[in-house]
């Protein structure tokens, strides 16, 4: 069950971080570009911790 949660994360945060982004570049505001971009790759790891889990039958 932890591989489907982390996944989830991963894509809340991915789409998250992308909206901030997106903004960011739109307002030219550097630091909500950033944090977009930080949180992007938070949710990449996320979305691969729970890809790893599954693999591994959930003993992560």
């Amino acid at each position: 069950m932890g591989e489907l949660k982390d996944k989830a994360k991963g894509i809340a945060n991915e789409v998250a971080g992308n909206t901030k982004q997106a903004v960011g570049t739109a307002t030219d505001n550097e630091r909500l570009r950033a944090e977009g971009e930080a949180q992007e790759r938070k949710g990449e790891a996320q979305n691969l911790k729970g890809s790893v889990k599954g693999a591994l039958g959930d003993k992560v």
